[in-house]
């Protein structure tokens, strides 16, 4: 089941404190980035973001699960209505990918 545009376009209205949320469809669902960096997913109309050691101590609570088959965890963001706690883990993971040395493309 894919993604829904509604959906989506909520989740970056909830987002909006964090950064410039924009999202981007990829393979029939959709690519999340803060501030041109890309934190997170959204894969049947659930929020997936990426995993750093910050945001697992900072939400330990929150659950992990793939958002698709054969994907590492992420941290699975159940409760899209908790617009502080999405903002907080969503700034601290973006500082944490931001300070990660880029990958080059080979």
């Amino acid at each position: 089941m894919a993604s829904h545009q509604d959906f989506v376009d909520y989740v970056a209205e909830q987002l909006r404190e964090a950064g410039d949320i924009r999202s981007r469809k990829m393979f029939g669902e959709y690519g999340v980035y803060c501030d041109g960096i890309f934190f997170a997913v959204i894969c049947d109309d659930r929020l997936f973001i990426k995993v750093t050691p910050a945001g697992e101590a900072a939400f330990p609570h929150l659950p992990k699960a793939p958002p698709y088959d054969g994907a590492k965890d992420y941290i699975w963001v159940e409760d899209v209505d908790d617009r502080d706690t999405m903002t907080a883990l969503t700034r601290l993971t973006c500082l944490a990918l931001q300070a990660q040395p880029k990958k080059r493309r080979k």
